[in-house]
C-alpha cells in the first residue's frame, strides 16, 4: 500500500454554482413574465448562451424540436439579436444569432444554445421574449457550476505507524464518534478538544453497516482506491455534455462514473479564454471531491486499512456532473432522474438504481418545484430516491441557494467538533439538521490557526491533475459537502437496518421526519437556524428499529453466548440449536444473529424464554445464513436464540453484541 502522505486540504467542498430557479411551470398564460423565468442567479459581467425553456404539455414546441428550434430563433429576431452593429459602426450590423438545438431534458425541458455568448442584459431580453410565448411555462440559463476555493494547509502529515483495524479511524475520525464532550486529540494537534460533534456513527454499526443499499454520489466521479469499493465504478455513468468541461475530445457523455480530474491550471481555463479562472475563481489542481465524499459514505471499515466510512457496506455509484470549471444543471437534472431509475434518451439505464443521492454541490439562486432541478428531485422523491444536499458554505440564508432550497431535498448544514455552526455554514428554516463538516480552526472559530480536529477525514487522491493510480491518500476538507455525506451514510444505515429486519421501506418524507426527530440537541443554541440538531446515527437507526422486547419467565437449558463473540455451529435439516445471553439494564442495540458458513438457517428470539419456530418475539427467516434480531433499547433479560436448520448447514457463525450501559 502506498500511502504516500496525508493531504490535508480546508474549506471545501460545496460547489459554488449559479443555478436559475424561480419561475412556475404550472403559471397561468397571463402570469407576468417575470413568474415564468429565472434570472436570479445571473451574474451583471456573466454571459450565456444555454437555455432550458419547458414547453406546455401538448404544445408543438414540446413534441417537436425543430419547432423548438425554431420558436427560439424567432424570440432571438424579436429581442432584436439576429444582427447588431459592429463596434464603432453603427451603420454596420454582423454577428448573426443562430439558435441550435442541444437536446431534450429528462424532465421534458429542451436545451437550447444560441451561437454566440450574450450578455446579461441580451439574454434576459431573450428570455423575456421567449416566456412571452403563451406554449412556455418557463425558461431559466443553464449555468455552469464553479467550485469555491480550497484553502490548503500548509503542512503535510506524515503516514501513522501500521496497526490492525482502519489504522487512522481513532486518530483522525472524531467526526464519526458520539458527540458527548469525550475529549480528543486529533492527529498532530498539541490540543485536547471536547467532541460535541460527532454524529455517533459507531454506535449505529452495532445495528447496521449499509448492506443492500446503493448510494448515488453526484459529483467529479471517483478515483480508484484500496480503502473504497469501486466495483459500481464502471456501472456509473459521466453525464458531463461539454467536452470542455469534461476533458473529453468530443461533446458526448461517457460510460463510467470516473474522475478524470477537474483541474483549471491550463491557459485555456482562463476566463479571457473562454474558461472560468480569474480573480475570484484562480486556477486550481484536480480536487479528487466525488472520492473523498465517497470515502464518507462507504470508506471499507475493519480492513486493517485508512480510515472508516459511515455506511461502510453500502455500494457507491459514482454519476460524474462536475468536470473542469464545474458543469451545467442541465446535466445534473438529467443525472438525478438517471441515478434514480429514471430514463435519459441517449444513455443506457441505471441498472443500479439508488436509494440515496449525495450532492454535495449548491451555488446561487432559489429553486422551486418547478424549476429544472425542483422537478428532477421530485421525480427521484416519487421513486422512493432520497436526496441529500449540502447547504453551502457562504454564510447565508440557504433559501437563496439551489438545489438545497429544492423542494424535496435534505439540505445539511455543517458544525465542528464543538457543536457550533461552522462560520461559513449556510443556515436558515430549509436546513434540515446539522452534521459534522469541521469548523477549520481551534475551537471552531471563524480565523485562527488551522487545526487537525477542523477537518473531517477522508480518502482521497494525491495526483495533481490526472489521477495517481498509485497515489491514494487520506486527506482533510471542511465544509457543507463533508457534512452531507455523513447524513447520507446516516440514511444508508438505516435502510440497511429495516431491510434486515424486513421492516418496510420509509418514504423520502418519512426519511426527513425521522432524522429530524432523533437529531442531538445542539450543546448550546447557534449563532442560526441550522436544523433540527446535529445528526445522530445511532438513535436514527435505534427509532427506526423500534424495541419488540417482551420479558418472559425462565428458560431452558442453552449453550451461553459472550458478548461479541461468536461461535461457530454446523447441523442437518430439522435440527435446532440453543443459545442464550444475558443482557443487563441500560444496554443499548442488541444484536442477535447467524452469518458465514454453508446451507440455511432460520433464527428465533425470545427473552426470557425458550423460543420456538411458531412462538417467539422476533425471528429472520431467509435464505442462506444471514439471519438477524435487533433490540434497539432492550429490556433486561435472559435472551434465548433458537437456530433451526431449513436445510444441512455447516461452520455458521452464531453471535450477540450490544452495547454496555
Amino acid at each position: 500500500m502506498n500511502t504516500k502522505a496525508f493531504k490535508l486540504n480546508a474549506l471545501a467542498a460545496v460547489l459554488a454554482l449559479a443555478l436559475g430557479s424561480q419561475a412556475s411551470f404550472a403559471a397561468d398564460v397571463t402570469a407576468p413574465l417575470s413568474a415564468r423565468i429565472n434570472a436570479s442567479a445571473m451574474q451583471e459581467n456573466g454571459s450565456y448562451d444555454r437555455f432550458i425553456i419547458t414547453y406546455r404539455d401538448g404544445s408543438t414546441q414540446r413534441r417537436d424540436h425543430a419547432a423548438a428550434t425554431q420558436a427560439v430563433s424567432a424570440a432571438i429576431g424579436r429581442a432584436g439579436l439576429a444582427t447588431r452593429a459592429a463596434a464603432g459602426k453603427a451603420s454596420v450590423r454582423t454577428s448573426t444569432v443562430n439558435a441550435v438545438y442541444q437536446r431534450k431534458l429528462a424532465i421534458g425541458a429542451d436545451l437550447v444554445s444560441v451561437s454566440r455568448k450574450l450578455s446579461r442584459a441580451e439574454a434576459v431580453s431573450l428570455m423575456q421574449q421567449l416566456a412571452a410565448d403563451p406554449n412556455v411555462a418557463h425558461v431559466e440559463p443553464d449555468v455552469m457550476l464553479r467550485a469555491i476555493r480550497d484553502t490548503r494547509a500548509s503542512a503535510m502529515l506524515a503516514p501513522a505507524a501500521f496497526t490492525p483495524n482502519d489504522q487512522y479511524y481513532a486518530a483522525y475520525q472524531w467526526h464519526l464518534r458520539a458527540g458527548d464532550g469525550t475529549s480528543e486529540k486529533i492527529g498532530g494537534d498539541s490540543s485536547s478538544y471536547a467532541n460535541k460533534g460527532g454524529a455517533d456513527v459507531a454506535a449505529a454499526w452495532d445495528l447496521a453497516d449499509g448492506t443492500g443499499v446503493t448510494v448515488a454520489v453526484l459529483d467529479t466521479g471517483l478515483t480508484h482506491h484500496p480503502d473504497i469499493d469501486t466495483s459500481l465504478g464502471d456501472a456509473g455513468y459521466d453525464f458531463i455534455s461539454s467536452g470542455f468541461v469534461s476533458g473529453r475530445s468530443t461533446d458526448d457523455r461517457a460510460a463510467g462514473g470516473w474522475d478524470t480530474g477537474d483541474w483549471t491550471t491550463g491557459d485555456e481555463y482562463l476566463a479571457t479564454n473562454g474558461g472560468c479562472v480569474d480573480a475570484t475563481h484562480p486556477a486550481e489542481d484536480s480536487s479528487w471531491h466525488g472520492t473523498h465524499v465517497s470515502g464518507t459514505v462507504a470508506e471499507l471499515t475493519n480492513n486493517g486499512t485508512g480510515m472508516a466510512g459511515s455506511a461502510f457496506n453500502a455500494k457507491v455509484l459514482p454519476v460524474r456532473v462536475l468536470g473542469h470549471c464545474g458543469g451545467f444543471n442541465s446535466d445534473i437534472a438529467d443525472a438525478i432522474e438517471w441515478a434514480s431509475g429514471g430514463h435519459v434518451d441517449g444513455v443506457p439505464d441505471n441498472q443500479n438504481p439508488a436509494q440515496l443521492i449525495n450532492m454535495s454541490l449548491g451555488g446561487g439562486g432559489s429553486c422551486s418545484a418547478t424549476d429544472v432541478l425542483g422537478q428532477a428531485i421530485a421525480d427521484a422523491n416519487s421513486r422512493g430516491t432520497v436526496v441529500v444536499v449540502a447547504a453551502g458554505n457562504n454564510n447565508a440564508d440557504v433559501s437563496g441557494f439551489s438545489p438545497a432550497s429544492c423542494p424535496g431535498a435534505i439540505a445539511v448544514g455543517a458544525i465542528g467538533i464543538s457543536g457550533k455552526r461552522a462560520f461559513y455554514s449556510n443556515f436558515g428554516s430549509g436546513i434540515a439538521v446539522a452534521s459534522p463538516g469541521g469548523g477549520i480552526y481551534a475551537n471552531d472559530a471563524s480565523s485562527g490557526t488551522q487545526v487537525q480536529a477542523g477537518f473531517v477525514w477522508s480518502a482521497i487522491n494525491d495526483g495533481t491533475t490526472v489521477p495517481d493510480e498509485s497515489g491514494y491518500t487520506y486527506g482533510g476538507y471542511a465544509g457543507t459537502s463533508q457534512a452531507t455525506p455523513h447524513v447520507t451514510g446516516t440514511i444508508a444505515l438505516v435502510i440497511s437496518a429495516l431491510k434486515a429486519a424486513s421492516l418496510p421501506a420509509l418514504s423520502p418524507a418519512d426519511v426527513r421526519t425521522l432524522i429530524t426527530s432523533t437529531a442531538r440537541s445542539f450543546p448550546s443554541t447557534p449563532d442560526q437556524t441550522l436544523g433540527a440538531g446535529i445528526i445522530d446515527a445511532a438513535a436514527a437507526v435505534n427509532k427506526a428499529l423500534g424495541n419488540d422486547g417482551n420479558p418472559g419467565g425462565p428458560g431452558g437449558d442453552a449453550t451461553a453466548l459472550t458478548n461479541g463473540a461468536a461461535v461457530v455451529v454446523s447441523g442437518n435439516a430439522g435440527d435446532t440449536k440453543l443459545y442464550k445471553i444475558d443482557v443487563p439494564a441500560g444496554a443499548r442495540a442488541l444484536v442477535l444473529r447467524t452469518f458465514g458458513g454453508t446451507g440455511d438457517v432460520s433464527l428465533y428470539v425470545k427473552n426470557g424464554d425458550v423460543p420456538t419456530t411458531s412462538s417467539f418475539d422476533k425471528s429472520s427467516v431467509h435464505v442462506g445464513n444471514s439471519e438477524s434480531a435487533v433490540y434497539a433499547v432492550p429490556a433486561a433479560g435472559t435472551y434465548y436464540l433458537l437456530v433451526s436448520g431449513v436445510a444441512d448447514f455447516s461452520n455458521v457463525s452464531v453471535q450477540a453484541t450490544f452495547v454496555s450501559p
